[in-house]
């Protein structure tokens, strides 16, 4: 932590539940207002990602998802970047997607899993994303990453990092990725062609934006060939929540992080079971195991430029960053919780 974080609060049990600095005191907000419409919300969505994903990157790094510290041993010694990729290989465990399978990375940010996919296990993916700025920046950095690839290579196979042919696959290692900008609620409809074609379509921290969940999980079953895998991670408000329980912990987190009302974990298990898929894995709440990458970022965004932007950006930059605090004082309470799930068409 830095070292202007020490104005310190705690919850009921003595647990550290939020911390506010005088840096982040300085332009706080009323949190908890309503969303006017849901495609409002997803303009919003969007117009944060476009404006805020280099700063995601030079924050988080290519993956911009939770790590994950799975023994006390990894929370003392693994760094984010190595947690961020524990991550990924457990929820390739918990869904058995295997080395060479067609995956559709939804809501794949700027590329990370997906360039892990395809390069680490052969994948051919595609990641797509409501953000213009995060295909050109995913794009980018894979080029970069393939270009890489061929000042090492010693032998003789293409790894130019070229795009390929009309539908824009960049090689990497044994596998080959593409980025397209494409709301994801209509992704049944843009890979029509495509029904039942996917080995694995893949989610990771995007369907709690979306607000219509139910429409993901019909179009996540069309588009999976039979046997085909979902997988799954994502933030859940806990069973139960009194009303202020609710008003204290998880409105901050809708509010601040541009989130149509959350879900619990049964929910996700029963949308997805109402479109006809079968639950694989899971759910496996990691919260305890992850809650550890919103004291890193609490520590990072200590920097004033980021509040300035964040100022710059009105009142929905503001109280996302506001959020950090919320997240952590969720996971200290119990009340916010975090999943990985797996399921089979």
């Amino acid at each position: 932590m830095t070292a202007d974080t020490d104005a310190t609060t705690r919850n009921g049990s003595g647990d550290t539940a939020i911390e506010s600095t005088d840096l982040s005191k300085q332009y706080d907000t009323p949190m908890g207002l309503a969303h006017t419409t849901m495609q409002a919300l997803k303009d919003r969505i969007k117009l944060h990602y476009d404006l805020a994903s280099d700063y995601y990157l030079n924050l988080w790094g290519e993956h911009i998802h939770h790590g994950y510290w799975a023994t006390e041993e990894s929370k003392a010694n693994d760094s984010k970047e190595v947690a961020q990729i524990n991550l990924i290989r457990l929820l390739l465990e918990i869904s058995s997607v295997s080395s060479g399978s067609r995956v559709l990375d939804v809501g794949c940010g700027i590329g990370g899993t997906s360039r892990f996919l395809a390069s680490q296990l052969g994948c051919t993916v595609t990641g797509i994303t409501i953000s213009t700025k995060q295909v050109e920046l995913a794009k980018r950095l894979t080029k970069t990453e393939a270009a890489k690839d061929a000042k090492d290579a010693t032998t003789d196979d293409k790894v130019e990092g070229e795009e390929e042919g009309p539908e824009g696959y960049i090689r990497l290692g044994k596998g080959k990725v593409r980025f397209i900008e494409l709301d994801a609620e209509k992704m049944g409809e843009f890979f029509a062609s495509d029904a039942g074609k996917f080995d694995a379509v893949w989610i990771s921290e995007a369907l709690s934006h979306f607000p219509n969940k139910a429409l993901f999980f019909q179009n996540a079953y069309k588009v999976l060939r039979d046997g085909g895998k979902l997988a799954l991670a994502d933030w859940f408000k806990n069973e139960g929540l009194d009303q202020k329980q609710f008003d204290d912990d998880i409105k901050p987190i809708e509010d601040g992080m541009l989130l149509p009302p959350m879900c619990t974990q049964a929910d996700y298990v029963n949308l997805a079971k109402e479109a006809g898929l079968k639950l694989l894995g899971g759910p496996k709440d990691i919260s305890k195991d992850v809650s550890k990458t919103w004291d890193i970022s609490w520590s990072l965004v200590q920097n004033p430029s980021l509040w300035a932007f964040a100022f710059s950006q009105g009142r929905d930059g503001i109280a996302f960053l506001q959020a950090f605090r919320a997240m952590r004082r969720g996971y200290a309470n119990g009340s916010f919780r975090y999943a990985v799930i797996s399921f089979e068409k």
